[in-house]
């Protein structure tokens, strides 16, 4: 298939994934419109080791199993690697399913996870507040701050945005920014 092309949708709701989930097809309503008494929806990009990456529409509150899933499940003798399985989509992530981790390398370095407590990169599009506030000099107000900020801009482009959060000076920056990605 080529690059920038989606996943061609099954009819209905579930396309050939999991219950809820809809293969994304640009050009055919490519906005996702939430009404008033219809679920909340995230869009997520699953690629590497599945069997039909693409964009996925799932409801909100999904886990990483579920966009997995949506996109066929893990190829044959592939592992998901070090990747979250149970943990919550955020609307406009990828998801990198059975990338192995380089020999020696922390979890944290591979596409789609998040942090290993005390080593590696915490994405800051994907990480907890508890994730954030185990980075040195992070307490647990401007990690809530970060999380709300994220949530609030629709995550983060570069990591100097976090200049923008309230709290966080040229210091404090300074001192996490090798610690910290998108």
């Amino acid at each position: 298939m080529p690059p920038g092309s989606a996943t061609p949708a099954s009819p209905g709701p579930g396309a050939d994934g999991g219950p809820g989930a809809t293969a994304y097809v640009a050009g055919a309503g490519s906005s996702t419109v939430t009404t008033p008494g219809s679920p909340a929806r995230v869009v997520v990009y699953v690629t590497g080791k599945v069997r039909h990456p693409g964009v996925f529409v799932l409801a909100s509150g999904a886990r990483v199993a579920d966009a997995i899933e949506a996109a066929g499940g893990l190829r044959k003798g592939a592992k998901p690697g070090a990747i979250n399985l149970a943990r919550r989509l955020v609307d406009g992530e990828q998801i990198v399913a059975g990338s192995p981790a380089a020999a020696g390398a922390d979890s944290a370095s591979v596409p789609g996870s998040t942090m290993v407590p005390g080593a590696g990169v915490v994405n800051l599009n994907t990480a907890t507040a508890e994730q954030l506030d185990a980075l040195p000099g992070i307490g647990g107000v401007i990690a809530q701050r970060i999380v709300d900020y994220r949530n609030a801009h629709g995550g983060f482009q570069s990591v100097d945005q976090l200049k923008e959060v309230p709290g966080i000076g040229d210091r404090k920056f300074a001192e996490m920014r090798d610690k910290v990605s998108v």
